[in-house]
């Protein structure tokens, strides 16, 4: 799938975590994905919800 999220706003996206850490689009394209504590945001209408309220958390929860 090609990617729903503009590259430029994915170099300045950072998760909400302690580690502020870089995210990258989920392979089915419906999730922003923190590279570190990996917690899911999910995306609508192309734009991603970065909103703890709206998150799963990875295995690791937010900030592990």
């Amino acid at each position: 799938m090609t990617s729903v999220i503009r590259p430029e706003l994915l170099e300045i996206l950072a998760c909400p975590c302690p580690a502020h850490a870089a995210v990258e689009v989920s392979k089915d394209d419906r999730h922003i994905v923190c590279t570190k504590c990996e917690t899911k945001f999910p995306i609508k209408d192309a734009i991603p919800v970065m909103l703890l309220d709206e998150a799963e958390a990875g295995p690791r929860g937010i900030g592990g």
